[in-house]
């Protein structure tokens, strides 16, 4: 039998779907491990990104720590953390948080300094503040690009939360690593599978969620750039 069909049965083993082991809760374990390094990520990148974007400092030092902390190692950064925090959460929402920070801060940054200078000036002419020009102004033209760096983000989280195995935890890496040791091929192989599903529904999530908050407007000036 290849493994192909093996792949199938696994698939279609009603066993398979139910259970702390069962797809539905390995998919509901990686959505929490990856939600919540997302939103962490978001919550740290998103402010720093508007606010230097809106100031115009720090922007080269943005730009290019951000392209330095892509080339950090993950499983490296696992192994540090565990070091330093043990074994739990903490490991893995640490590689997944630095990962998910750098196209966050980079795409709200850019996305923000792109914002035509007359749009700001007209802004000010009408007596807005700050704090306004960047609210009502920037932050809408610079939608797009900063739902971009969310996306990105949140499909590199979805593709390397199976790491969450590899300390202990749930979610779809459970199926590769314990697939792996016990050469249960077709376990690897379908947890895997799951994983490449999961981030492809991301992506197409994201892109409904420009298409729903984006104003029509600002998507088509982004399409002509």
């Amino acid at each position: 039998m290849n493994i192909v069909q093996l792949v199938l049965d696994w698939f279609t083993d009603p066993s398979q779907w139910s259970g702390p082991d069962g797809i539905p809760n390995r998919v509901a374990e990686h959505l929490y491990y990856s939600g919540l390094a997302l939103l962490i990520a978001a919550g740290i990148a998103l402010p720093l990104g508007l606010l230097i974007g809106h100031t115009g400092r720090a922007g080269f030092l943005v730009v290019n720590s951000g392209n330095a902390a892509r080339a950090l190692p993950t499983l490296g950064l696992v192994g540090l953390a565990v070091v330093v925090f043990g074994i739990g959460l903490v490991p893995t929402l640490v590689p997944l948080v630095a990962l998910a920070i750098p196209p966050i801060l980079v795409n709200t940054y850019e996305g923000i300094r792109q914002v035509d200078a007359e749009l700001r000036d007209a802004a000010q002419g009408v007596g807005m503040t700050g704090p306004e020009v960047l609210l009502h102004v920037e932050l809408p033209v610079a939608l797009p690009l900063i739902i971009l760096g969310l996306r990105t983000a949140a499909i590199q989280i979805v593709s390397t939360a199976t790491i969450a195995a590899y300390v202990g935890l749930g979610g779809l890496g459970r199926y590769i690593f314990d697939g792996l040791a016990r050469r249960e091929y077709e376990v690897m192989v379908g947890g895997a599978v799951l994983a490449v599903l999961l981030a492809l529904l991301t992506e197409a999530a994201f892109a409904l969620l420009a298409k729903a908050t984006v104003a029509q407007g600002v998507r088509h000036r982004a399409t002509a750039r």
